[in-house]
C-alpha cells in the first residue's frame, strides 16, 4: 500500500527520492491498520513525522539519551535490575474526531464502573434483582468484603481509570481491560512526551498535537477538590523500590507535588492519617494508593502485610482519608465482571455500551458454560479473577485451541467442577502501526492504554494520549510492557489546520509560596546516606588512586615506603580490602573491583545507586546522569588503567557534589543531603590523619596526608617549607577556613542542624545540637603542638554518636512511637 510515489527510482527501501519514507510501508491490510486507514488530513500529519524520523540519523540513540536522562526505566517478572524503557521514536498518530469517539465511550463506561461499585459496596441492588451474580462478585480476591457499608467521601470510588483498547480489522476499537486499582502506565505516558518533545523539538507543537500537561492537572485538582481542607496535603503511597512500578511512582510524586511514602512513613491516630516527617507528625488528606487493597491495613485485611499502614481502615469508616481509587475497586478488574458488562449499562443506563468489550462469557452460567465447551477452540480461555489456574497450565490466559487430548479433559472436568473460576472470550486481531526498526517503518501489532481521571467538579475527563504498546506477536495479552515489546507515544492531531488544541479552560494561578513539600523521615534518611556514601566512594578513590601514585615513586625511590603502607591500612580500616598485604597492584584491583568487599569501589557505586533509586522524586536530571554512569572499566594489575578508574570515579563524585550544590534549593532535602557529606567526610577525614600519622609521621605522609584533603599547595603557599605535624594538624584539623578540614565540617553540620525544625517547645536544644556543639567544643580547645592519636579517636567517637542523634531525631526506628513530642507537632 502506497500513498505517493511510483515504481520506479527506489532507493535501498525501495521509495522513490522526494517521497514520504511511508510510502513503501506495507502493512496487511486484512487486519486494518492506523496508518492506511487514516483520513488524509491525519495521513499527511503521519508521513511528517516519517519524513523528520527517517531524516535524523541515530534518532533512536537520541531518545533513548533522554529516556535514560529522565531515568526511566521499568522491571518485568522476575527482573532484579532495572531494563531501559523501550521508546520507539514513531507516535501512533489519532485524529481528534476518532479519539472523541473513544472519549464519550470511555467516559460513560467509567461513570457504569462507578455506578456498579458504588451498588455492590453500598445496596447491593443489582444483586438482589439478580443482574449480577454474587459468585461472580465475592469469587475475587480484590472484593474487600470489609468497605461494605463504607462510602468514600463525595461519594466517588474512582478518581483515575486506566484501559486497555485494541483497534480490530474493521477500524472498531474493543475495550481489553478496565484498570481501577492504580493506573500502571500514566507516569510513562508523560514521560514518553516529555522525551518525544526533547528528541522531535517542534515537530508536536507544529503539527498541534495536543497537550497532556493539562491532564495532569485536572487530575491533580481533582483529588484536592474532594478534600476537606482547602490547601490539602496529598500523598503517593507507594509498595517500595522493589515494586514494579516504582519508577512510575516516583516521576509521578515529583511531577504533581505529591509526598512519595511507604506504609512505614504512616501512622493513624485519632481516625486521621499523618506522614512521620523530620518536623513531627503531618496530616494527609488524601492518599493516591499504588498498593492492593489487601496490603493497605494488616488489622482490617491481611494479617501479613508488611508494607501497610495498621488502623487505616478507620480513617475510611470515619470519613477522614480521601483515596484514589477506594479500596475494593479491583472487584470490578474481573474478567468475570466483562460478561455482565454490556448488560448492567442497559439495566442503570437505558442505553448500550458505547464502546464494547470483548465478548465474554462467564462459565458459572450454565448456559455460556455449555456455549464455551461446545465452541472452545475458536476462544480464549482465561481465569475468571485474573489468577493463576492449575487447569489453564498455570497460567490466567490460553487459547482454547491449544488444549488437546488428557489436558483438554482436565480442563472440561475442571469447568464442571468449579465453573466459576473460568471465562472465556472471543478472538480478535488486533491493527496494526508504523513503527520505526533497523532504518525502516515495519508494521507492528497495536494495543493502547489510556487514562482517564476526575476534575474539581466530579466529571471524567480523557488524556489527549497514553501509552501504546506494540508487539510482534498480535495478542492481546496487556500487561504494561513484555519481553520484546516497544512503547509508543500516542499523539491526538486535530483533523483541520487551526484548530483550538486546548483541552481544557485556562489554568489558574497559583497562590505564591516559598514554603516547600514536607520531608518525609524515610527521605531524610535516604539523603543522608546518599551523601555519606557518595562521599565515601569519593574518598575512597582518592585513597586508591594516591596509593598507585606512590607506589610508582617509591619505585623511583622518590617517596619512602611507609606512604603505601599506610594508604592499604586505611583501606582496610574502611572495609575496602580484607587487609593491607599484598602489592599496590593487587590491592588497588581489590579496591576497585572486589564485589565481595561492602567498602569497595564496585559496592559503593552500586550502593549510591540503590538509595538514588529512592529518590528519584527528588534528584534533578543532571543529577541522574551522573549517579547512572556504570562502574569504569580497568585492568587489573595495569596501573595506569587503575588510576584511570580511580581518578573517573573522584572526578564523578566531585561533578556530582557540584551539582547537588548549585541546583538544589536550600531546604531540609538539602541539609540533610550535605549532612551526610559533612559528617561523613569528618569521620573520615579523622581516620585518615590517624592512620598517616599514628604518632610519628615523616614529610611523604604528611604530605600525602595534605593531598587527600586537597590542601598541599595551600600549605605550601602559606608556609614554603616541608610539611611538618603541627602546622598540618592546623590546616586539616583546626583551621575553619579549610571546606575539606574538620572544624570547617563541624561548623557547616551545626548549621545545618540550626536550621532544621524542632519538635520542643520550651526552647531547649534536642540532641543532634547538643552532640556537634560538644564537639566543637573538644576541636576549640585543641593545640595542634599537643595533639595526641587519643584525642583523635574520642573526637571520632563523639562524631558516631551525633551520627546516632541524628538517626534517633529525624530518621523512622524499627518500632517507631508517637511520643509527647510528636503530639506537639501535629498541624
Amino acid at each position: 500500500m502506497t500513498r505517493e510515489g511510483g515504481i520506479a527510482d527506489l532507493d535501498l527501501f525501495g521509495v522513490a527520492p522526494g517521497t514520504s519514507p511511508l510510502a513503501a510501508y506495507a502493512p496487511d491490510l486484512s487486519r486494518g491498520d492506523l496508518y492506511a486507514d487514516a483520513p488524509q488530513p491525519i495521513a499527511a500529519k503521519w508521513d511528517t513525522f516519517a519524513r523528520a524520523i527517517a531524516g535524523s540519523h541515530g534518532i533512536e540513540d537520541y531518545l533513548q539519551r533522554h529516556v535514560d536522562d529522565l531515568g526511566l526505566g521499568y522491571l518485568l517478572t522476575g527482573d532484579q535490575q532495572e531494563r531501559a524503557w523501550p521508546l520507539n521514536p514513531m507516535p501512533v498518530m489519532i485524529g481528534a474526531a476518532e479519539w472523541q469517539g473513544l472519549e464519550d465511550g470511555l467516559v460513560q463506561r467509567a461513570e457504569l464502573l462507578e455506578r456498579v461499585i458504588a451498588d455492590i459496596y453500598g445496596p447491593q441492588q443489582l444483586i438482589i434483582d439478580g443482574h449480577l451474580p454474587a459468585p461472580a462478585v465475592t469469587g475475587s480476591r480484590d472484593f474487600a468484603r470489609k468497605m461494605v457499608g463504607v462510602p468514600p467521601p463525595a461519594g466517588r470510588y474512582l478518581h483515575v481509570y486506566a484501559v486497555d483498547l485494541a483497534r480490530g480489522p474493521t477500524g472498531e476499537w474493543r475495550v481489553l481491560a478496565d484498570r481501577v486499582r492504580f493506573p500502571l502506565g500514566i507516569g510513562y505516558a508523560l514521560e514518553n512526551r516529555i522525551a518525544m518533545g526533547r528528541g522531535l523539538g517542534s515537530l508536536l507543537s507544529s503539527n498541534a498535537v495536543r497537550r497532556l500537561s493539562d491532564f495532569f492537572d485536572i487530575l491533580r485538582r481533582g483529588i484536592a477538590a474532594t478534600c476537606a481542607r482547602e490547601e490539602p496535603r496529598i500523598a503517593l503511597l507507594t509498595p517500595g523500590r522493589f515494586n514494579q512500578a516504582y519508577p512510575e511512582q516516583a516521576h509521578l510524586a515529583r511531577y504533581l507535588g505529591f509526598a512519595l511514602v511507604e506504609g512505614r512513613d504512616l501512622l493513624v491516630q485519632d481516625a486521621k492519617l499523618f506522614v512521620r516527617t523530620i518536623a513531627g507528625l503531618k496530616r494527609v488528606d488524601a492518599l493516591w494508593r499504588w498498593m492492593n487493597a489487601r496490603h493497605l491495613d494488616p488489622l482490617a485485611f491481611d494479617s501479613r502485610s508488611q508494607i501497610g499502614v495498621p488502623e487505616l481502615f478507620s480513617t475510611w469508616a470515619n470519613g477522614g482519608l480521601v483515596t484514589a481509587n477506594w479500596p475494593g475497586v479491583g472487584v470490578i478488574e474481573a474478567r468475570a465482571m466483562s460478561a455482565f458488562l454490556p448488560r448492567l449499562s442497559e439495566v442503570l443506563f437505558n442505553q448500550p455500551l458505547k464502546l464494547p468489550n470483548l465478548s465474554t462469557w462467564w462459565c458459572g452460567q450454565d448456559w455460556e458454560r455449555r456455549y464455551v465447551i461446545e465452541n472452545l477452540d475458536g476462544l480464549m480461555v482465561s481465569s475468571a479473577f485474573h489468577q493463576r489456574v492449575a487447569a489453564i497450565g498455570g497460567q490466567r490466559t490460553r487459547a482454547g485451541s491449544s488444549f488437546s487430548g488428557a489436558e483438554r479433559q482436565h480442563l472440561l472436568d475442571a469447568m464442571e467442577r468449579r465453573p466459576m473460576d473460568y471465562t472465556a472470550q472471543e478472538f480478535i486481531r488486533t491493527g496494526t502501526t508504523p513503527c520505526w526498526e533497523a532504518g525502516r517503518f515495519m508494521p507492528r501489532s497495536l494495543t493502547i492504554r489510556t487514562f482517564l481521571a476526575r476534575d474539581e467538579h466530579g466529571q471524567w475527563r480523557m488524556m489527549p494520549g497514553g501509552l501504546a504498546r506494540l508487539s510482534q506477536a498480535g495478542d492481546l495479552r496487556t500487561p504494561l510492557m513484555a519481553e520484546g515489546d516497544l512503547s509508543a507515544d500516542i499523539c491526538v492531531v486535530d483533523d483541520v489546520p487551526g484548530a483550538n488544541v486546548s483541552t481544557t479552560t485556562a489554568p489558574r494561578s497559583p497562590v505564591i509560596r516559598r514554603a516547600v513539600k514536607i520531608l518525609p523521615s524515610q527521605a531524610a534518611d535516604n539523603l543522608f546516606w546518599l551523601g555519606r556514601y557518595c562521599e565515601r566512594a569519593q574518598m575512597t578513590a582518592r585513597v586508591v588512586r594516591a596509593l598507585l601514585e606512590t607506589s610508582s615513586l617509591q619505585a623511583e625511590q622518590q617517596v619512602s615506603d611507609t606512604v603505601p603502607h599506610r594508604l592499604a591500612l586505611l583501606l582496610a580500616r574502611w572495609g575496602v580490602i580484607e587487609s593491607a598485604d599484598g602489592t599496590p597492584e593487587e590491592l588497588a584491583a581489590a579496591a576497585l573491583g572486589d564485589v565481595k568487599r561492602p567498602g569497595s569501589l564496585v559496592s559503593l557505586v552500586d550502593n549510591v545507586r540503590q538509595i538514588a533509586r529512592l529518590l528519584r522524586d527528588r534528584l534533578f536530571v543532571d543529577s541522574w546522569r551522573v549517579l547512572n554512569r556504570p562502574m569504569p572499566s580497568f585492568v587489573p594489575g595495569d596501573s595506569d588503567s587503575m588510576a584511570q578508574a580511580a581518578e573517573r570515579l573522584a572526578e564523578r563524585f566531585a561533578t556530582l557534589a557540584g551539582i547537588t550544590a548549585d541546583s538544589m534549593s536550600r531546604t531540609a532535602s538539602w541539609n540533610f543531603l550535605d549532612m551526610g557529606v559533612r559528617l561523613e567526610r569528618a569521620s573520615l577525614l579523622l581516620q585518615t590523619t590517624l592512620e598517616m600519622v599514628p604518632g610519628t609521621a615523616n614529610s611523604d605522609d604528611l604530605t600525602a596526608l595534605l593531598d587527600l584533603c586537597d590542601c598541599h599547595y595551600l600549605y605550601r603557599n602559606r608556609y614554603l617549607a616541608a610539611p611538618f605535624i603541627a602546622p598540618v594538624f592546623d590546616m586539616v584539623l583546626l583551621d575553619p577556613a579549610q571546606p575539606r578540614g574538620l572544624a570547617y565540617q563541624i561548623d557547616k553540620l551545626q548549621h545545618h542542624i540550626e536550621s532544621l525544625p524542632t519538635l520542643r517547645n520550651d526552647g531547649m536544644p534536642e540532641q543532634p545540637m547538643l552532640a556537634v556543639r560538644r564537639i566543637e567544643a573538644q576541636i576549640a580547645a585543641w593545640d595542634a603542638e599537643a595533639l595526641t592519636p587519643h584525642a583523635l579517636e574520642e573526637t571520632l567517637d563523639d562524631i558516631l554518636v551525633l551520627s546516632d542523634a541524628i538517626a534517633q531525631r529525624y530518621f523512622l526506628q524499627r518500632e517507631p512511637q508517637a511520643g509527647r513530642a510528636d503530639k506537639l507537632a501535629i498541624q
